[in-house]
């Protein structure tokens, strides 16, 4: 009977190790993004270039300040392809003065251009359903987001920097 318990116990701890393991392995792949979003800042800081905050780049592309959460300050972007990608140390939620909600993966990417975020890759809102969002563009005071079909919302609600909630997935 003791070599029974001892194979189950052992056996049990063995699954429950490994479980550990793959959760150690998950927290350092999503760390390991972070970093490499941060390191990547580091260097284009050392090189001497240095990035504008995040709010003030969708500024400038006349894009609501408050559409990522705050805690989005590492990015890159491209300025002769448009290419930004932004990094969010974990996947979240955000909700806004309109009651609408928008979900972020860690690593969100899009093409930037005045007044648009196209293609991007990383972004879900409810509609009944989770659904993906293709595009956020700019038309004076409304804020437009295409996912599966066009929602115009108030931009003025986007205009605030808020923190996101944690969730477990995207």
């Amino acid at each position: 009977m003791d070599q029974i318990l001892n194979k189950v116990g052992s056996y049990w701890l063995g699954q429950r190790a490994n479980k550990e393991l793959d959760s150690v392995g998950d927290d350092i792949n999503s760390l390991s993004t972070s970093i490499e979003g941060g390191a990547k800042w580091l260097v284009n800081k050392l090189k001497g270039k240095m990035q504008k905050p995040l709010p003030e780049l969708l500024k400038e592309y006349d894009l609501a300040i408050g559409i990522f959460p705050r805690d989005a300050t590492n990015y890159e972007f491209n300025e002769e392809t448009g290419k930004l990608t932004v990094y969010i140390p974990s996947v979240c939620e955000v909700g806004y003065r309109d009651s609408s909600v928008l979900r972020f993966s860690t690593v969100v990417t899009g093409y930037l251009e005045k007044g648009k975020l196209a293609d991007i890759e990383g972004i879900k809102t409810k509609v009944i359903v989770w659904v993906k969002v293709t595009c956020i563009s700019s038309e004076k005071s409304k804020l437009s987001f295409t996912a599966g079909m066009k929602k115009s919302r108030s931009r003025d609600v986007y205009e605030v920097l808020r923190d996101g909630i944690s969730v477990e997935k995207f």
